[in-house]
């Protein structure tokens, strides 16, 4: 069997790989960081430096906060249940195509392959893959976002949760099922690129969201 026999066997096709290239480069589009410019406003020299949604509030305030981590949300939702249709129905496709989203987002081609912190590409991606479990998560993140007001509190806890989730709704079925580890996967990459947010966190020093005046940060 020839390498190219084998590679189609096993599902990699010219349509996968363009498949998993155009969730790359969509993961890639940094809205915050396009809005920002726009309002002639470089977010990565204000606030965080981070050009997520939450950046995105701290510079312009609610409505364009939540237009952006919209249309994260929706880079991810898109690259899963769309672009992975050029795989010709290869089962793992969509798993790729999230991931590659996922990679943009972090690590932009059109940023010099710096990014966000993935968290709104993701919610999109398993908002295809596992919605019932993602749903519960966003539930998560938005009590305690509402009792701390730490984004990335919220963000941290609701991804290391899905995976325990996915595994609570469906103990047999995501046995062995690749979307529960690549749940397990993003859950860490979450954590490792909120590294930064965990030490001010546990310092007392993590930024709040609509913090009231004379209230420690």
């Amino acid at each position: 069997m020839t390498v190219m026999a084998q590679a189609t066997a096993a599902g990699v096709t010219p349509g996968t790989a363009a498949a998993v290239v155009l969730s790359y480069l969509l993961g890639s589009v940094p809205i915050g960081y396009l809005y920002a410019r726009a309002r002639g406003v470089d977010l990565r020299k204000i606030g965080s430096g981070n050009i997520g949604a939450t950046n995105v509030y701290r510079a312009f305030g609610k409505a364009p906060a939540i237009a952006v981590f919209a249309l994260d949300v929706a880079k991810g939702l898109t690259a899963v249940v769309l672009i992975a249709r050029l795989a010709g129905g290869w089962e793992h496709a969509a798993i790729l195509c999230g991931l590659a989203a996922i990679a943009g987002h972090v690590a932009s081609v059109f940023m010099r392959l710096r990014g966000g912190k993935g968290v709104a590409t993701a919610v999109g991606v398993f908002l295809g893959l596992a919605p019932a479990a993602t749903a519960v998560c966003l539930g998560i993140w938005a009590v305690l976002f509402a009792a701390f007001r730490y984004v990335s509190l919220g963000s941290i806890v609701g991804a290391a949760a899905l995976p325990v989730l996915m595994w609570l709704f469906d103990r047999n079925g995501y046995r062995g099922n690749p979307v529960f580890y690549f749940a397990l996967i993003v859950a860490l990459l979450v954590v490792v690129t909120h590294r930064a947010n965990i030490g001010r966190l546990v310092r007392g020093e993590e930024h709040r969201i609509g913090r009231r005046r004379g209230e420690a940060r």
